[in-house]
């Protein structure tokens, strides 16, 4: 059963629909995904959560069937502070002031300015196959431009890779998702429908790269000032990555987001490519359930 005991939702924040995922009891734990995917990526991690945790899973902004703003020149509606905004506008609505978050690849992005914006709300926060942006930026050599080529290419102006994309969205999905090889039936059935239909749903992929085209401008301004500021994550920090992906062999990642944050970082290679919480579930939930607190 997908997501046994979960009720499938839309709640407005700001003028805004958002979708998502709600179930369980216990404090609540903020789930969020990436790309190109939706929630629906925690389909073997959230049910279990739920055993002790209020696990609430949304599709973030422009991705899923969460509201898609329009491209626009600043990038800033789907800048990772305004999407932050948004969670924690979503967060609050359910009545939840305080939460911990378990996020992956965008959706982690996301997360971490979302602790660094708002460190009253963050209490733990577990991130999954990700350095900061900067440091990708920053350290950008050939590896990196040819391992994540797509960071480049999303950003590139609207509407270059939208109508490149859109000529065939299930293709362009089994390509970008198979950087570590994988058949079709790497994702359940039902969550691969979902990301399909999200992506062929108005919108959707113009968002996505926005969300990227965002990465290379207004992110990094925030990001820049944020580290001029002396700005750094403020809670308890568990980083997790893909042992036969790239940022293990790019980075130290423990080490490099002790710099990032003033409380306690920890963190370990898990068994699995890109895709943990689908690849390594169990791995996963392991390194969860010790890290967060019920």
């Amino acid at each position: 059963m997908f997501f046994p005991d979960f009720t499938l939702e839309e709640r407005q924040v700001e003028g805004e629909t958002v979708r998502l995922r709600r179930g369980g009891a216990g404090p609540p734990l903020l789930l969020l995904h990436g790309n190109p995917q939706t929630h629906a990526m925690w389909h073997k991690v959230a049910p279990v959560l739920a055993q002790r945790f209020t696990v609430i899973c949304p599709d973030i902004r422009g991705y899923g069937l969460t509201q898609s703003p329009p491209p626009s020149a600043d990038h800033a509606a789907h800048s990772k502070r305004a999407m932050a905004r948004q969670l924690l506008g979503l967060m609050q609505g359910l009545g939840h002031e305080r939460f911990q978050v378990l996020a992956h690849d965008r959706g982690a992005r996301v997360a971490h300015r979302l602790a660094l914006d708002a460190p009253q709300a963050v209490q733990r926060l577990a991130l999954l196959d990700i350095v900061p942006t900067l440091e990708h930026f920053e350290r950008t050599d050939m590896a990196f431009a040819l391992g994540y080529y797509h960071w480049f290419w999303l950003a590139q102006p609207h509407d270059l890779p939208e109508r490149m994309i859109l000529r065939d969205v299930e293709d362009w999905f089994d390509l970008h998702t198979g950087r570590e090889p994988k058949d079709r039936s790497f994702f359940h059935p039902v969550a691969r429908a979902d990301y399909l239909a999200a992506l062929r749903s108005p919108g959707t992929v113009a968002s996505i790269c926005e969300d990227y085209r965002a990465a290379t401008s207004i992110d990094l301004e925030h990001d820049r000032a944020s580290r001029q500021d002396g700005q750094k994550i403020a809670c308890p920090l568990l980083v997790l990555w893909g042992a036969k992906g790239k940022i293990g062999q790019w980075y130290q990642p423990v080490e490099l987001w002790r710099q990032y944050a003033s409380d306690s970082v920890d963190g370990h290679a898990v068994a699995s490519g890109h895709y943990l919480a689908e690849e390594a579930p169990d791995e996963v939930l392991r390194a969860a359930g010790e890290f967060f607190t019920s």
